[in-house]
């Protein structure tokens, strides 16, 4: 029987029988109602043991003793012809192997002459497998398991992971499905189902497998008293509904999500996740398929135009640990991120570990330790790294909070149109501003009566105002003392930057044509009989990137 491919499936209304005679509906798994039929009581005479299952039966035996020595490690592998890599008894085309003398270890369906039954079975020290000195001893139970396999025909199957699904036929017709699969298991192991609870247990049970709470007093009665034939399906159903049935299933996804670690391994950092907490909660709630959780989870950034619940998804793999300690290097931790999203992903959706494969190439799934980092190579290509700000983060919003964003963003969009659509009167202000500066200052230029260099330079004037200072110092201050004579009041000092032919690049300065300016002070002396000037000052700065000239300040000095 196939389930619903959601996480986990939900339960459909089946016939499970309490007794042979009545069956009742109940929504437990097979499993699970396997796990409770452990308490039933046993027939007198015991069932035979049925066709065995490699994965089940045989594989455990071979890999706690055989494996070891003879199966995927060459570089450990024993055994065999030589030339042959040694013997794998791991594979079916290993375990078939001719070997040496003409034998087999596995000969289907003739266990007298498989060279595994013999070397297992023997007395002689030399020859015994294990080997005595490896501690490890084949039981007589096993021995028999390994005989029956042989008998059967030796099969080998893969990790139920890498299987395909097939669909099983119910033994039985005309009952539920799940009925007739436990029907078989129950008289194939010699048992008999219990006699039928009562419907206050049915009730208690059902509520605690799905939702993991007692159900209420008025639950309970409402189905004690509901005596249709679909009871059982509408009760189960009001569990199916009700936000708790998400809340208990999601517990178990979110531990394989490592939702409860903490943020680093040096500390325990808080991490807020609560989203990807809720989503998996919703994601049960709406019974959504598997495929698409999945999808979701692993690669929901990818999809064309994703939701905001998408990108939320995709914290499944941002609950790796960071480690911001000092001294500690970014990039390691970074791939140790990495490998905890294969791990986890592989233990997650396959059920089978690929951390061993880190290492070595896998010695008990079909697993190399190229193919690993085949799939490492996947994830190696995220943009977050062991930073401290977890980034990069994804902000989210609640209803209530959205509508306010939207009402606030409206109301900056239309003071922005009115601040860009000026009205008359504020033209008229501006032009009636702008009209009280001239639009070109008359500039005049002063002749120095003094120049002095602090470093000692020589300072010459050129007839048109110009100073020169033909040689250079690490830093330097020049002063230059002037007359103000009378005539228009002194209202700015401006201080230009000339090329000239007998500097570097023909530039203003001995820095490769530049120089650096750190200071203009002004210092203004009045006659003793005239008042007291008045000044402000105004900085001026040039922003941007590979600028020379930063910041200056330039006095402004003039009579009120």
């Amino acid at each position: 029987m196939t389930p619903d491919p959601i996480i986990p499936a939900r339960f459909r209304s089946g016939q499970i029988p309490h007794n042979v005679t009545r069956p009742r509906r109940h929504p437990m798994t097979a499993a699970r109602t396997l796990g409770l039929l452990l308490l039933t009581t046993a027939a007198a005479a015991a069932a035979p043991r049925g066709p065995l299952s490699f994965a089940r039966d045989i594989r455990p035996i071979l890999s706690n003793n055989c494996v070891m020595c003879h199966g995927p490690d060459e570089a450990k592998r024993k055994g065999g012809p030589s030339g042959s890599g040694g013997l794998r008894l791991d594979t079916e085309e290993g375990a078939r192997m001719l070997l040496d003398g003409g034998k087999k270890a596995v000969v289907p369906g003739h266990p007298e002459h498989s060279d595994i039954i013999a070397r297992i079975t023997s007395t002689d020290p030399d020859d015994v497998m294990p080997p005595p000195k490896s501690a490890k001893k084949i039981t007589a139970d096993e021995i028999a398991l390994l005989s029956q396999w042989i008998t059967e025909g030796a099969g080998f199957s893969k990790h139920w992971s890498y299987e395909k699904p097939v669909r099983v036929e119910p033994p039985t017709a005309g009952i539920h499905p799940v009925d007739a699969f436990i029907l078989d298991r129950l008289k194939r192991e010699g048992l008999t189902p219990q006699t039928e609870a009562d419907r206050e247990t049915l009730a208690r049970r059902a509520a605690l497998d799905l939702t993991g709470l007692p159900p209420s007093p008025e639950q309970v009665m409402a189905f004690v008293h509901d005596q249709s034939p679909q009871a059982y399906e509408r009760f189960v159903d009001t569990l199916l509904a009700s936000p708790a049935y998400g809340e208990h299933w999601a517990r178990q996804w979110l531990d394989l999500a490592r939702y409860a670690d903490s943020a680093g391994y040096a500390d325990d950092p808080a991490r807020t996740i609560w989203a990807y907490r809720d989503y998996v909660i919703k994601s049960f709630n709406a019974n959504k398929p598997f495929d698409q959780v999945t999808l979701e989870q692993i690669a929901g950034d990818l999809l064309p135009e994703p939701s905001e619940e998408q990108l939320t998804a995709t914290a499944f793999h941002r609950n790796t640990m960071t480690n911001s300690e000092g001294g500690t290097n970014d990039e390691e931790f970074r791939n140790a991120a990495v490998v905890d999203r294969v791990n986890t992903t592989l233990a997650t959706w396959m059920g089978t570990s690929m951390a061993c494969a880190q290492c070595h190439t896998h010695k008990y799934d079909p697993i190399t330790h190229a193919e690993y980092f085949q799939i490492f190579a996947f994830f190696n290509n995220t943009a977050d790294a062991d930073q401290r700000d977890e980034a990069p983060l994804l902000s989210l919003f609640s209803d209530a909070q959205k509508q306010q964003r939207q009402k606030i963003e409206a109301e900056l969009a239309a003071i922005k149109t009115r601040l860009h659509s000026p009205t008359p009167a504020l033209q008229a202000a501006a032009t009636e501003w702008a009209a009280g500066f001239p639009v070109t200052p008359e500039w005049q230029s002063l002749h120095p009566t003094t120049l002095r260099s602090k470093a000692g330079l020589s300072m010459s004037q050129e007839p048109d105002g110009t100073i020169t200072v033909p040689a250079t110092a690490a830093t330097d201050t020049y002063e230059i003392d002037t007359i103000v004579t009378a005539g228009p009041p002194l209202t700015a000092l401006r201080l230009e930057a000339l090329p000239h032919a007998s500097l570097p690049h023909q530039g203003p300065g001995h820095a490769g044509g530049n120089f650096v300016v750190t200071r203009i002070q002004a210092t203004v002396i009045p006659p003793a009989t005239a008042p007291a000037p008045s000044a402000r000052y105004v900085r001026i700065e040039l922003p941007g990137k590979a600028r020379i000239l930063q910041i200056a300040e330039v006095g402004s000095v003039g009579s009120d």
